[in-house]
């Protein structure tokens, strides 16, 4: 069964906000200590997050 072409918008849009989710984590890790540092590491566990789930979901 073939699936119909999806809009570039749907393609990019998961990989766009975990891209800008990314960088703001970064320029607040930068830019501050204490709170800043914890939602940076928060923001920036999210790719790694997101990488160890696409790998266990394509394996099952």
């Amino acid at each position: 069964m073939k699936r119909p072409p999806q809009r570039l918008r749907a393609i990019f849009a998961a990989p766009a906000g975990i891209g800008v989710l990314s960088s703001a984590a970064l320029v607040l890790a930068l830019t501050g200590d204490g709170w800043r540092d914890a939602i940076s590491w928060a923001g920036l566990a999210v790719p790694v997050l997101t990488v160890a789930w696409a790998i266990t979901s394509r394996r099952s």
